[in-house]
């Protein structure tokens, strides 16, 4: 698929985009809800990492989105960029890197064509062998991106058509690179093929929008109202240029003034700030956290008794399970029964909490 560059004026007007009750803002309060999103499907890919886990499927394709499926979760979450032809593409980070003759080299997705996205990986077609697909690691070494269960590349407009579970939310997370310079006219050319997908076959599928870029999370919010856009946020655990994106109380003060209806935060930002998390309630903003941490269920039980509406996890299957059993109705003749802190025990252990993952 293939599309062309649209206008501001021609973006899909909310009449266009279907009524979506399920939104987490509503939906939550309704239910008591804690929800649980699958972080780029079943979990990430990390190089070299001792815990297989990591290395078990692919993250971002079709078939870790219908393996993460099979459990008890909310939603999916998914990085989301857009080719130089126009389509949308899932893909987390900035540069492909390939190999040939021996000779590695980089190009930048939004770069790419279509087609020239696709043939990097295992291909669909039969007997087709697509270009070797190579990842940098943190400490800036070029590794083989090898995982257990492999899967092509794909694209957003795939996701809707092939993830099996109709009711399994999508946390669309539009992609930017820190390190570029977006004019407004720019963002708009890669939110709007993004928005015309989801309003051509998002039909009833719960969906959130999520950008570490401040302005391109004001944008999508400008463009549609339909479907809530979330600002993720490192929550003060690094500093960039932009201000805005170096605490929770930047955070929220952003969501207020562009209208936006909640917060993901690196979980070590709230558990370093706890006192934030009052605030961002009494802003009626939600909240949610992404980061290692929540792959440990202890943390993630933590933030459910400090208010916290849900998580992003990698350890899919362990978590899941454990939210499950978090929210059993207590059971007096249980062997192992719910822990049931005090406001002054819950407060202490706020307070004890920065003090432990300082380092």
């Amino acid at each position: 698929m293939s599309l062309k560059a649209i206008h501001v004026s021609e973006v899909p007007s909310l009449d266009h985009f279907p009524e979506n009750p399920s939104l987490l803002c509503s939906s939550r309060k309704a239910n008591n809800k804690f929800v649980v999103v699958g972080h780029r499907g079943h979990g990430m890919n990390m190089s070299q990492s001792p815990d297989l886990r990591f290395s078990a499927l692919k993250e971002n394709s079709i078939l870790s989105f219908n393996a993460a499926s099979k459990f008890s979760l909310d939603f999916i979450e998914f990085d989301v960029q857009v080719t130089r032809d126009g389509c949308p593409v899932i893909f987390h980070d900035d540069f492909i890197y390939s190999e040939e003759q021996g000779v590695v080299y980089e190009r930048r997705v939004t770069d790419v064509c279509l087609s020239e996205f696709l043939s990097y990986g295992p291909q669909r077609d039969t007997g087709k062998t697509g270009k070797p697909l190579l990842r940098k690691s943190k400490e800036g070494k070029i590794l083989k991106w090898s995982v257990e269960s492999d899967d092509p590349l794909c694209t957003l407009q795939e996701a809707f058509e092939k993830v099996e579970k109709p009711n399994l939310g999508f946390n669309i997370e539009l992609k930017l690179d820190d390190n570029l310079f977006y004019s407004s006219d720019h963002l708009s050319r890669l939110l709007l093929p993004i928005l015309q997908v989801v309003s051509d076959i998002g039909k009833d599928r719960p969906i959130i929008f999520s950008s570490f870029h401040p302005d391109a999370a004001l944008l999508v919010r400008k463009l549609q109202t339909t479907y809530p856009v979330f600002f993720l946020t490192n929550g003060g655990t690094e500093m960039y240029y932009d201000t805005r994106r170096n605490s929770l109380e930047e955070a929220i003060k952003l969501c207020l003034e562009g209208g936006l209806q909640g917060i993901v935060s690196e979980v070590k930002g709230v558990f370093r700030n706890p006192a934030a998390v009052n605030k961002i309630k009494e802003s009626k903003l939600s909240l949610m956290t992404y980061g290692k941490l929540n792959n440990v269920a202890e943390a993630v039980y933590m933030q459910h008794l400090m208010g916290i509406e849900g998580v992003i996890v990698d350890h899919v299957e362990e978590i899941t399970e454990a939210v499950r059993e978090m929210m059993k109705p207590s059971n007096r003749d249980a062997d192992e029964p719910k822990p049931n802190f005090s406001e002054r025990e819950l407060s202490f252990l706020l307070k004890l909490i920065p003090e432990l993952i300082q380092h």
